[in-house]
């Protein structure tokens, strides 16, 4: 992670304070940061590592997997971040790109964020139609079963994947539910390649989605999806649908700067 270019170094720095708070923007960048890496990250002894990441989990900025020994974002920084997105208020500022979104595709419209392995769906803006998916607005989801999440999946590294998914086998939400990482790497892959992520009832029989990423500098994991009942979104879609969904993705990353 780069120093900002925007604000000068300050006179007196105190290394032990940068350091936390390095690693903290590590851990919000990455989700899951072994010991090693956090050392290197630093530049200091793994010692040193150790300790600055046991202050900080203490005081809940960070937690240890007891299984893989990985640190992960811990519940005072998903506060902190959570309280960032109030006060950015990002309903708001993407209500308006969603209900364009809705009006011009015909279909539902939804932004969402990476929690760990879940996504949440912070916005939606339904269509006129009678007949739509409904607001998913406020759940949490396993994030490899939606279009959202598997946008948002394919900018980790596999080793993030990982560390994130310790098993091989996937929790399933219906029949067709991606129920093996191998599985999931090879569809993140032909997310990567494509663009854009697709579901086809994988969250629930009878709907499918698209999504893509969102590319925000400050490191907010955002998403846009549309979906739709399967049988109006065939796979044939997919592309021109997502085209709308990136310029949608840039508009909004431009407003959040």
């Amino acid at each position: 992670m780069q120093r900002s270019t925007t604000t000068a170094a300050p006179q007196y720095p105190i290394e032990s304070i940068d350091n936390a708070l390095r690693l903290i923007l590590l851990l919000g960048e990455r989700g899951d940061v072994r010991l090693t890496e956090a050392s290197a990250h630093l530049g200091v002894a793994t010692s040193t590592a150790h300790r600055i990441l046991a202050m900080l989990t203490w005081r809940g900025f960070a937690r240890q997997d007891t299984a893989t020994k990985a640190y992960g974002p811990g519940p005072a920084l998903t506060t902190v971040a959570f309280s960032v997105l109030r006060r950015l208020d990002l309903p708001r500022i993407a209500q308006p790109l969603l209900e364009n979104l809705a009006a011009e595709i015909g279909e539902t419209a939804h932004l969402g964020t990476l929690e760990g392995d879940r996504v949440r769906f912070l916005a939606v803006a339904e269509p006129a139609s009678a007949v739509r998916v409904a607001s998913r607005l406020g759940l949490s989801m396993p994030a490899h079963c939606t279009s959202t999440g598997k946008a948002l999946l394919a900018e980790l590294s596999d080793d993030s994947l990982d560390r994130l998914y310790p098993d091989e086998h996937l929790e399933t939400v219906t029949p067709k539910s991606i129920a093996s990482l191998s599985q999931l790497k090879e569809e993140l892959e032909r997310v990567r390649s494509d663009g854009y992520a697709t579901n086809r009832e994988e969250s629930e029989m009878g709907v499918a989605s698209v999504a893509v990423a969102v590319g925000v500098s400050s490191g907010l994991k955002l998403a846009l999806n549309i979906s739709a009942p399967v049988f109006r979104l065939p796979q044939s879609k997919s592309r021109s649908i997502s085209r709308k969904l990136r310029e949608a993705a840039l508009t909004l990353a431009d407003l959040l700067g």
